[in-house]
């Protein structure tokens, strides 16, 4: 569900700012199959047991088990998912505070990733998954890292003269090859006059936090679902108690990069950590009044620090990382507990299969590109000041975002058909320009 930057930390160039929190501008053991048939079937003579009775080769059936879930694709999750990344492209361009709050698509994006990742780790190595999900990752950031870097380059991007060593900038470049690291991008640098605003640079620089954030989630997976099936629980809320520590002092962090990658950790770890723990049967033993109990009073305190904190247009939920953390565990636990693990849609929702599958397909695509094509969409809607009709009488019709919704998804379908084929080839595909049906073909490895 894509997802903006202050002031740099003490020494850091502009070219070097981190992100802000305001991120405007990824064996699953199978469902038991049916019982081996007998070879030898049961008379049906006279001689024949009543019906029913008990014999030795007809032992009474066991219970299912209480484990992992079964496999194959969850649909429900699907639906989360589009739902997720619709809405960060719908903040992105509106901008309103109270989104993050209806549907919080980070925690959500994230909870799913981890009962993916969990799913892959109860089916392989753990080697084998981390490396899997590296590589289904990084091409995508590779294409538009060869784009956009260029771009910055070309624009006259280079170190700053308030960089301790040219050499540092150079290798911070990495980070756009492997993102443990928010990689650096041109901050300020001038656009293409009329057709890109100066805001392009930061537009697809900063929403690359969260392929940091997942990335350092994807190494720490296999220590966590150990932990996870050692302490529950503990586990899970550990995160939280990372979070609180950050926010309240007692845990200082001098440098802004390790900070950052904490305190995203903090942030939704929780969430991914639910996914786990979803995949491994640990919501299902929790009683449903718990659940309902314990999710509105976590999720009321998180909305009560969101409130102390002064939410409000440009500072909202992602500039509180704590409060983040509390009501995206809540909302996650709610939608997770109550899923209902559709294995085909229902009838009402058979009609979205097509855009819903597309949406999952290219979920990096569209996250990647999307705010480059607001930014791109804004520039071009601006040209209609030219025309002095509607400056004149339809002004109100110009500083609306809403007719700019479709053009930016227009836009978007655009990049999907330009680079979407690389998620394709990450993942060992056929490449296809269009994705909407076959959904067995894009099922995570």
């Amino acid at each position: 569900m894509p997802p903006q930057p202050p002031d740099a930390p003490p020494g850091a160039t502009a070219s070097e700012a981190p992100p802000g929190r305001s991120r405007h501008a990824a064996t699953r053991r199978g469902r038991p199959g049916p019982p081996d048939r007998d070879p030898h079937p049961p008379a049906t003579g006279p001689s024949a047991p009543p019906a029913g009775a008990a014999t030795a080769q007809d032992p009474p059936p066991a219970p299912p088990p209480a484990g992992p879930r079964p496999r194959g694709r969850d649909r429900y999750f699907d639906l989360l998912r589009a739902i997720a990344l619709f809405r960060v492209v719908f903040y992105h361009l509106m901008g309103w505070a109270w989104l993050p709050v209806v549907f919080p698509s980070m925690g959500v994006m994230f909870a799913l990733a981890g009962n993916l990742m969990a799913r892959s780790l109860a089916k392989r190595p753990a080697p084998a998954v981390v490396r899997g999900r590296v590589r289904r990752l990084l091409p995508p950031l590779w294409l538009l890292g060869a784009i956009g870097v260029t771009g910055m380059l070309l624009g006259g991007w280079g170190p700053d003269d308030g960089e301790a060593h040219p050499v540092g900038w150079w290798l911070h470049l990495g980070f756009w090859i492997l993102p443990l690291s928010d990689p650096p991008y041109g901050e300020g640098l001038p656009g293409v006059h009329g057709l890109l605003g100066e805001e392009w640079t930061t537009a697809m620089g900063v929403p690359l936090w969260y392929l940091r954030a997942y990335l350092w989630f994807v190494f720490l997976s296999p220590l966590m679902l150990r932990a996870l099936r050692a302490a529950p629980w503990p586990t899970v809320l550990a995160p939280i108690a990372l979070s609180a520590a950050l926010e309240y002092g007692p845990l200082s962090v001098p440098y802004w990069r390790v900070e950052s990658v904490l305190s995203d950790m903090g942030a939704f770890g929780a969430c991914w950590l639910l996914g786990m723990a979803h995949q491994q049967g640990v919501l299902r033993r929790v009683p449903r009044y718990a659940v309902l109990s314990l999710a509105p009073a976590v999720g009321a305190a998180g909305l009560w620090h969101a409130l102390s904190d002064g939410l409000r247009q440009g500072h909202d939920l992602d500039d509180m990382p704590f409060a983040q953390s509390l009501w995206s565990f809540a909302t996650v636990l709610i939608l997770l507990h109550i899923s209902p693990a559709w294995h085909e849609w229902p009838r009402r929702l058979r009609r979205w299969d097509g855009l819903i599958t597309l949406l999952n397909s290219r979920a990096v695509t569209i996250y990647l590109w999307h705010n480059v094509c607001i930014v791109l969409a804004e520039s071009l809607w601006d040209h209609l000041w030219d025309v002095p009709a509607l400056e004149t009488h339809a002004a109100w019709l110009l500083q609306s975002p809403w007719p700019q919704l479709p053009l930016v998804w227009m836009l978007t379908a655009l990049c999907v058909l330009c680079f979407g084929w690389t998620e394709d080839l990450a993942a060992s595909r056929t490449p296809r320009l269009w994705p909407t049906g076959d959904p067995g073909a894009h099922r995570s490895r």
